[in-house]
């Protein structure tokens, strides 16, 4: 279980940085953007870490604040979780 856990950290993260980098590439082109619901999904879902490092990395929603305090509250709920569950 720990090896699937893991791969699924790996897994989430990488997939939730890639949405968020894409969102700030549609914003750049002004195109149909990805809902805010579906980064914070993929946030709640284990992939916090890599929606916190794509928000700073490129800049992107840094002055929403639902996103300045909901994603490090997630983090902190995704470490927990992930701490929990690799005992």
């Amino acid at each position: 279980m720990r090896e699937a856990l893991l791969f699924w950290f790996v897994f989430i993260n990488l997939i939730a940085y890639l949405v968020m980098s894409d969102d700030k590439r549609r914003a750049r082109e002004r195109r149909e953007r990805i809902p805010e619901r579906t980064l914070f999904l993929l946030a709640f879902m284990g992939g916090a870490l890599g929606v916190l490092i794509a928000m700073y990395a490129k800049r992107h929603k840094t002055r929403h604040g639902s996103f300045v305090v909901g994603i490090p509250l997630l983090l902190f709920l995704n470490a927990a979780l992930y701490t929990y569950f690799l005992k």
